[in-house]
Formats: structure tokens, C-alpha cells, sequence
């Protein structure tokens, strides 16, 4: 009880020494506001919902201060002299409720050594229609909202808040520091429907973004070992990549010391796709009389290429085992799926050699024409695969950014302008910094 008492009787002194304060001067008043360095208040009016908009709004007229020294744009220079005073309307951060509507007479200054030039403010770049502290909240915005949903919140257009937060990233990222890049990881994702790919490359151990480009053919990739400038493609020692052949004869061109290494995931992709599925729809031609055992195979697609471990309910393991115990061309090529994964567990080239060849002879030697095709393919690349136990990469970090790159363009429902794209994929990844 005495301490509620005791906290109306601090409110009530509050109040009374507020209301003794005497009115704000206007510098005061500007200072409270934000304060917009060389320019006075000259009026302010506020109009509710409905008058002007559909939000409240408050109009500022800004005139300039001659006791303020005026600072020429071009050179940073003092100037003295005005060459004309223009009117612009210029947005500020919302003052309370109200969209804030700042009535600028911008000052075009006589410089003697660049000629008429807009006065240089900290508050406001050259041309822009927004001040910069608006800029750095809706760049900020952005960052975890979409374009749209920050345009609607400020009451501003969606290019220019495009513009705002593209101008912010170019800014903020700059450009890439690759002195110090040693090992890279190359992918494709899509950009959009109709086979529309660009190329990622990343240092997997900082889980930095080092450049996007659109494509993925040789052609399309050459920009980025151009950027590493000599000195930086002769001190690359490996790159880790899935078996695209593009990538690797660019790699090779520009960088013949460096190792290709081949990642697990993307080799087992491959194999479900041109093994597993491949012998899931022979068996279920195979079938045609026997509808119910067809039916059980043509279903169990997603069943078969899923890892063993991520089937979490134990009637999919039960129809795994059953699906298996009952057709010996599956069983096989799941087995050896499974074994194949083992491979990528070495750290000795030699003990991986060895695993390879039984591994090799077991596929040559099960009469399955899916399965055979794709080991001699394999074998082509045993180099690279093998490359793995002297380099323990992969490109897990890669698919981790696809899934990304996914949800930053279903939050922007698409983008048309591939630098701001690629420009919101670096800034979602800048490095770790080790």
C-alpha cells in the first residue's frame, strides 16, 4: 500500500514539473524530432486519416540556417555562396502515428571549383527522396521481411524500397576478399521454372558466399577465376563439386594443381536416381500381370531413396523390410547404395582403393544392367571420390544454401533482377569470419 502510494505521489510531482517547463525553443523542438543538421523548422501542420491518406500524416518545412557552414558535394569543400534554393519533398522516419513529410528547400551551392552542386548533408545522400535513417530501418526491414510487406509498413513504393535495400547491400557486402581462398565448393540452384540455373561458389570452411553468377556452363563460371586474378588461381588446392563436367574442365583449365574432390551426397543422389528408380519401374513393368505386388513396388519410390535412418515411423521400416525380403534386385541395389555410402568414412586413399574394387566387383557381378552402367561410370571419377580422404569436404553447406535460397524467394514471390538476388543469397551467408 505505501509503495503504490508512494508512486502516486512521483507521478504526481512528474506532472507538475512538466507542466511548469516552459515551451520548447524551436532547436529544441528540432532536436527532440531528430534534428536535421543545417536546417530550422519552418512550419509544421498534421493531417488525420482520411485528409491526405489513408494514414495520419505530418508535414515539416525545413529552411535552411546561415549561421551553418555549407559543404560543397563534390569536393567536400566550404562554400559561401547559394546558387538557388529548390523545394523537394523528402521522407522521414514516422514521427509517432504519422508518416513524416519533410518539405526541404535544398540549397544548390556556387562552388568555385566544381560550379553549382547540391549542398552535402549527413542526413540525406544527393538525391535521394528518403532520409538515411529511414533507409537504414527499412534496410534493416528487409532483412527478415518481404519487400512488399516493408513498402506497405512505411507507405512507401516497393522499388523504392528495393532501391533502398539494393543500394544497403552493395554498400554493407562490398566487394569479396578472396586473397586468402584456398578450397572452394561449386553448385547450381534454380533461379526460376523452365531450367534456369546459376552457379554458387563457397568457402566451406568460413560457410561464406564468394560469388553467384547466372548458368552453369563453362562460359558462365570463367567470371569468378577471372576475379581470382592469377596469383589466387594458382594457390587454389580444391574444389569440391558434384559430377557436373563443365565445372570440372573449367577447373582444370584454370586451375590444373587444384584437386576436384566429389561430394557423397550428389554421387548417392545419382544413384538413386539412375539406379534405384531405374530398377524400381523395370520390377513394376516386370509385374504387370501381379497388380497388388505392382502396386507395392510403383508406391515405395520415396520408400527406397530415403536414407534408412530418417524413416521414423515403423510401419514405413516394416514395409521397407517386407519390399526388400521379397524382391532380390531391390534388396541388392539398396544394399549397395548403403555400402557405397562407406566409402566417403576412409581417410586412407589405399584402404578406400580396396573398399572400391569390392565394391566394384559386387556391382559388376549382379546381373543388373542399371547398376552395372553406373559403376563403370563411377569408376571414371574414382579419383575425385578418392580425392576425399585427403580433402573432407562436402557440399551438405551447399544444399543447406539451396534450402535458403528457396525461402528468400518465396519470401520475395520471385525476383526479375538477378543482382539484388544474388546480393540477398551473399548477404545470408557472409562467412563466419575463421
Amino acid at each position: 500500500m505505501r509503495q503504490r502510494r508512494h508512486c502516486r505521489i512521483l507521478v504526481f510531482e512528474k506532472n507538475i514539473e512538466i507542466g511548469r517547463r516552459p515551451p520548447l525553443s524551436e532547436q529544441e523542438l528540432s532536436r527532440a524530432l531528430g534534428e536535421w543538421e543545417g536546417y530550422g523548422i519552418g512550419s509544421v501542420q498534421r493531417f488525420e486519416a482520411g485528409q491526405k491518406g489513408e494514414r495520419p500524416q505530418v508535414w515539416i518545412e525545413l529552411l535552411a540556417r546561415s549561421d551553418v557552414p555549407m559543404r560543397c558535394s563534390g569536393c567536400g569543400g566550404l562554400v559561401r555562396h547559394v546558387h538557388e534554393l529548390r523545394p523537394r519533398w523528402i521522407r522521414d522516419l514516422p514521427i509517432l502515428d504519422a508518416e513524416t513529410h519533410l518539405l526541404l528547400w535544398r540549397r544548390r551551392l556556387a562552388c568555385p571549383r566544381c560550379g553549382p552542386k547540391v549542398e552535402a548533408l549527413d542526413w540525406l545522400d544527393r538525391y535521394a527522396r528518403v532520409t538515411r535513417r529511414l533507409a537504414q530501418n527499412v534496410a534493416r526491414l528487409c532483412a527478415v521481411l518481404p519487400v512488399k510487406h516493408v513498402a506497405q509498413y512505411y507507405g512507401l513504393d516497393r522499388k523504392t524500397v528495393k532501391g533502398i535495400e539494393k543500394a544497403y547491400l552493395r554498400e554493407t557486402l562490398g566487394p569479396v576478399d578472396l586473397s586468402t581462398v584456398t578450397v572452394i565448393g561449386m553448385d547450381e540452384f534454380s533461379i526460376r521454372k523452365g531450367h534456369r540455373y546459376a552457379t554458387l561458389v563457397v568457402e566451406p570452411r568460413r560457410k561464406q558466399v564468394l560469388w553467384v553468377g547466372r548458368g552453369r556452363g563453362r562460359q558462365d563460371i570463367r567470371p569468378f577465376f577471372e576475379l581470382l586474378g592469377p596469383e589466387g588461381r594458382e594457390g587454389l588446392q580444391a574444389v569440391v563439386m558434384d559430377m557436373n563436367a563443365a565445372y570440372e574442365e573449367e577447373v582444370q583449365a584454370q586451375c590444373p594443381q587444384a584437386e576436384i574432390v566429389y561430394d557423397l551426397f550428389h554421387v548417392v543422389a545419382k544413384y538413386g536416381r539412375e539406379v534405384i528408380d531405374r530398377v524400381r519401374v523395370d520390377e513394376a513393368n516386370r509385374l504387370r500381370s501381379d497388380r497388388k505386388a505392382r502396386k507395392v513396388i510403383k508406391g515405395a519410390k520415396w520408400l527406397l531413396l530415403r536414407n534408412r535412418e530418417n524413416l521414423a515411423k515403423r510401419e514405413d521400416r516394416i514395409r521397407l523390410q517386407e519390399l526388400l525380403a521379397a524382391n532380390r534386385k531391390l534388396a541388392t541395389v539398396y544394399v549397395l547404395k548403403e555400402d557405397l555410402k562407406h566409402l566417403w568414412s576412409y581417410v586412407r586413399p589405399q584402404a578406400a582403393l580396396r573398399f572400391w574394387k569390392q565394391w566394384y566387383r559386387r556391382a559388376i557381378y549382379s546381373k543388373i544392367e542399371a547398376l552395372k552402367r553406373f559403376a563403370r561410370r563411377l569408376k571414371g571419377h574414382l579419383e575425385g571420390i578418392l580425392a576425399h580422404c585427403r580433402w573432407p569436404l562436402h557440399t551438405s553447406l551447399l544444399e543447406g544454401i539451396n534450402n535458403k535460397i528457396k525461402v528468400i524467394k518465396r519470401m520475395a514471390y520471385g525476383f526479375h533482377d538477378d543482382e539484388y538476388f544474388f546480393l540477398k543469397i551473399r548477404a545470408a551467408f557472409p562467412g563466419n569470419g575463421t
